[in-house]
């Protein structure tokens, strides 16, 4: 009866339990021929891989990768897959995540011609391509310097105009031949009796950018005023940077918040004369890093009641341990005020149980911890162009003691301090999370990211000294959203891995504007 009991009772439970939901990623891709780093995008389950010109797509060979610890992939990727056409595998543990590895290549394609007005406009969608010469150029006898609209080393055009004389009364074809392939590109060549034009200004607050068009091989140039004044002032040929018919320049030490004529030249012939507005200055708070508060054990980079600019992970560090981001009273000059110390320490129990936390302040906010974890906003609304990021900085290095499985190599090297910043166009801010089950960091080269910079150093820095950290622009013609300013004692703290014991100090900070 007993053993009836049981049986019976057994048959009828069920395991209720839910198996535990974690996000699997690739945290990690590399193929031969990348020209740059693998886009991951783990909200969309996308790798995207930027090729060279001579990769064959159905042919790309993966050198190796990783994604997340314990989860298991549909096909083992590692030697060659087909990117012709989107790649779909299967990330498991538990569940089951689609990720999809697709390739984008670059290939560079160009169509050039003596005394062409311009650069020439090529269109790799429509296969069609665009040149202008001046309207007393003979149509019908152009000379084509050079053309290539297929990849370099295995493309065959059919007929070959490179150095031809050719008709171009009338649109041309053109057979582009490679692997499979064939693609059909169509070409007009236009005439024009516009000798040169103002094609775009980008003014910045003390920097403006310009770009012109005009006939390859003339004196091609910019000219600018204030407004208001009678005299123009010219360029040297030696700030101008010119590839065929086109040119572009950067105008400097201008004034913010002024309006300015500009025009382009080539030879005697002008464009007609744009007016544009700079932008002004922009000022942030706490930039010297001199108001803090104490909130129980967790200090807090801004004035008691205040608003918060700044954040740091100390709500993290201190499930386990002290804040260590806090206040100093060294300062770069020795005068009144407060720096920003920045400590990376392992916290834990017992010196086993727990990770290494890198001391570390941004712009933005600590939104919530996850576990071992930490979940942050990074950025602060912007919208200016600086050009460069100073400020005062001194640090300790100390040997690698703890790491990732990701950084294991790096364990006994010199730790490394870094300062960076990025300029990013987001209807948000960026959620940052450390979690290697959805790891999500700021790609410098995502399509988000306008400008970025940064500042490193692997070896201690006895003394204050300034930095001057300059941001690269991608686009200069984009206006940004968000500021992202992050600092910390150990550039890979985001993989818990670093030297326990290396302190960054930092001190007034300023935005530059100017080149």
């Amino acid at each position: 009866m007993l053993v009836l009991c049981v049986s019976g009772l057994s048959s009828c439970l069920e395991n209720d339990i839910p198996y535990p939901r974690i996000d699997l990623e690739f945290i990690s891709i590399e193929a031969e021929g990348q020209t740059a780093s693998a886009s991951i995008n783990t909200q969309d389950r996308t790798v995207t891989l930027t090729l060279g010109e001579d990769v064959d797509l159905a042919n790309v060979k993966i050198k190796n990768y990783s994604i997340t610890e314990n989860a298991e992939i549909s096909a083992d990727i590692t030697g060659g897959i087909d990117l012709t056409a989107p790649y779909k595998v299967v990330l498991s543990l538990y569940y089951d995540y689609e990720w999809t590895i697709k390739a984008e290549q670059v290939i560079e394609r160009y169509f050039t011609l003596p005394g062409q007005v311009g650069a020439s406009a090529i269109d790799p969608v429509g296969k069609r391509v665009v040149a202008y010469i001046p309207g007393n150029m003979d149509i019908t006898a152009v000379q084509v310097d050079a053309v290539k609209l297929g990849p370099s080393y295995i493309s065959k055009m059919e007929p070959d105009l490179n150095g031809v004389a050719y008709d171009f009364s009338a649109p041309v074809e053109v057979n582009v031949s490679y692997r499979d392939e064939v693609e059909t590109w169509t070409i007009y060549v236009e005439q024009t009796e516009v000798l040169v034009s103002l094609d775009e200004i980008n003014p910045w607050t003390n920097v403006m950018w310009v770009y012109g068009t005009a006939q390859e091989g003339r004196e091609n140039g910019f000219e600018y005023r204030r407004q208001g004044d009678e005299d123009w002032i010219r360029l040297a040929q030696s700030d101008v940077i010119s590839s065929g018919g086109t040119f572009k320049a950067r105008i400097i030490h201008l004034d913010a918040n002024t309006s300015y004529e500009v025009r382009a030249f080539s030879d005697a012939n002008y464009s007609p004369v744009q007016t544009v507005m700079t932008e002004g200055y922009v000022e942030l708070p706490n930039m010297s890093f001199d108001e803090w508060w104490l909130d129980g054990k967790i200090w807090c980079p801004w004035a008691e009641d205040g608003e918060s600019f700044w954040d740091t992970g100390n709500k993290g560090a201190t499930t386990l341990g002290d804040s260590n981001s806090v206040p100093s009273s060294d300062t770069w000059n020795g005068g009144p005020g407060q720096s920003a110390k920045l400590e990376s320490k392992f916290v834990g129990i017992g010196g086993i149980l727990g990770k290494l936390a890198a001391g570390n302040i941004f712009a933005g906010s600590y939104v919530r911890t996850d576990g071992t974890n930490g979940v942050l906003s990074f950025g602060r609304e912007f919208n200016g162009h600086p050009t460069r990021l100073k400020g005062y900085w001194k640090y300790t290095s100390t040997p690698i003691s703890h790491s990732s499985s990701e950084f294991t190599h790096l364990i006994g090297q010199p730790d490394t301090a870094i300062v960076y910043a990025a300029l990013v166009n987001l209807q948000s801010p960026l959620e940052i999370r450390t979690n290697p089950n959805n790891r999500q960091l700021l790609d410098k080269h995502a399509d988000y990211v306008i400008a970025y910079g940064e500042v490193t150093s692997g070896e201690s820095i006895a003394g204050w000294t300034e930095f001057d950290l300059e941001f690269e622009y991608y686009r200069t013609n984009e206006t940004p959203t968000y500021l992202i300013m992050v600092s910390t004692s150990s550039k890979y703290g985001d993989y818990f891995t670093g030297g326990d014991g290396s302190i960054l100090w930092l001190d007034d900070f300023s935005l530059g504007w100017d080149y």
